[in-house]
């Protein structure tokens, strides 16, 4: 952020750079020379929408900062940055479901206004399946296995990661297998309810996201707020009459 505010002649380091600081950390250095063709632009504006339009339609859900459809890095042909409200150091079993209804949302946009799903929610399923995975092996968060522990991670470095003990027996690992499975088909069922409902903030945020190519979280919220609370000028003048 510091150097950042530099190469700007900037006698203070603003909030600006520190978010763009953020941004680098995550996704890489903007490529703006690398253009989208219309076809992956369309899947990207959807895909991020839905991230979105999830995350601010959901309570427990870190809020929108930013959706943009500038490609950074070396892949991230998008992303919507989410920052949460305030510092936390604990996560409660509903901020992490939140969590992966937000993940799901790119995914479930694509399918629901697309028709067709693409390679581009690999990283969010495997996000979300790890989320789940740590409320059942770790967190003790499910009935799956109770307060049972089934994950340990050693302190010994191996080969490029951290050892792993497994002792439980294969029947529950089918149920966690299962309730992974299960967990995730249901989230996705909701998601995509959402975001019919919802449709029409989508299909704006797409809208502009083709023409400014990025989105603040506040117009985001802004769109939501105007679909969720519609001005009836009819009702209006009506009742004024």
């Amino acid at each position: 952020a510091a150097l950042l505010a530099g190469r700007k002649e900037k006698k203070e380091v603003t909030q600006a750079e520190f978010v763009e600081a953020v941004e680098r950390q995550i996704a890489g250095l903007e490529k703006k020379s690398r253009r989208l063709n219309e076809k992956d632009k369309k899947i990207v504006a959807y895909h991020e929408s839905g991230h979105a339009v999830i995350a601010e339609v959901t309570p427990e859900a870190k809020k929108v900062k930013k959706v943009s459809i500038v490609p950074r890095g070396l892949a991230a042909l998008g992303y919507t940055l989410n920052l949460p409200e305030e510092d936390k150091y604990l996560m409660q079993k509903e901020e992490l479901i939140a969590e992966v209804d937000t993940l799901l949302g790119g995914r479930a946009a694509e399918e629901v206004f697309i028709g067709k799903i693409s390679t581009g929610a690999g990283n969010d399923l495997e996000r979300a399946t790890d989320i789940l995975k740590s409320m059942v092996m770790i967190y003790g968060m499910t009935e799956v296995a109770g307060l049972m522990v089934l994950e340990k991670q050693s302190n010994k470095f191996v080969g490029g990661g951290f050892a792993q003990s497994k002792d439980y027996s294969e029947k529950l690992q089918e149920e966690v297998d299962s309730f992974i499975k299960n967990t995730l088909e249901q989230r996705y069922k909701h998601v995509k309810n959402t975001l019919k409902k919802y449709s029409p903030v989508i299909e704006k945020m797409v809208e502009e996201l083709y023409e400014k190519e990025v989105i603040e979280g506040e117009r985001v919220r802004e769109l939501i707020k105007e679909f969720e609370n519609p001005i009836k000028e009819n009702d209006e003048d009506g009742n004024n009459s």
